[in-house]
């Protein structure tokens, strides 16, 4: 075998020996560490930061939203309602995006302007009262909050489908307002599955 024959085998195994050695370091070894790290650190995140029922079956994510209407889209009346999802077909987590139409355009205008009849009609208000958030969706799609003045906005009607008094339901809002990371960052917010979790709390 030449000396330039035994270079090349003799560099080729070191290469593979290397992209072995690698695979073992950074492709298993790297994923077990940051796994067991963050299910020692961060385990309810870690895990998806899944949201369980009374009885402890997992119903959703905190950080996915979900509608809550029956199979024909009508909106359950019990229930607190969630923004519109421009992802697939609502909340889609594999098709995760916005609309992409802009503020002008057509279908978008068309589109809020339905939205905002039917909530209206839906809560029992002017058009006008309908916060912004109630007719838009998200950039992801998959927001699971709305703004307090949203949930507000749905409290008379929760409460009289439930029985309940408007000032508990309106309290419970309250409860379950988050408000801006470190006192700045976003803008104060509810999650729907969250606060529609603690409805159904109530009536047992």
């Amino acid at each position: 075998m030449s000396t330039t024959a035994r270079a090349t085998v003799r560099t080729t195994g070191v290469a593979v020996r290397a992209l072995l050695v690698f695979t073992l370091v950074l492709g298993v070894g790297y994923t077990l560490l940051v796994t067991a790290l963050g299910q020692i650190a961060l385990p309810w995140q870690a895990d998806g930061s899944r949201v369980t029922d009374a009885s402890g079956e997992t119903v959703g994510s905190a950080l996915i939203g979900q509608s809550f209407d029956d199979p024909d889209g009508n909106a359950f009346p019990e229930y607190f309602q969630s923004r519109p999802s421009a992802a697939g077909d609502g909340y889609d987590g594999g098709a995760s995006g916005g609309s992409n139409l802009g503020p002008e355009n057509a279908d978008l205008v068309t589109a809020i302007e339905e939205r905002q009849a039917a909530i209206a009609e839906l809560e029992g208000v002017d058009p006008a009262q309908v916060p912004a958030d109630a007719v838009t969706a998200s950039g992801s799609g998959l927001d699971p909050h709305i703004s307090p003045a949203y949930a507000k906005l749905q409290a008379p009607r929760v409460a009289e489908e439930r029985g309940l008094d408007v000032a508990e339901v309106r309290a419970l809002v309250d409860a379950h307002t988050q408000q801006r990371d470190l006192g700045f960052l976003g803008e104060p917010r509810v999650n729907v599955l969250e606060l529609n979790l603690a409805l159904d709390a109530l009536d047992r």
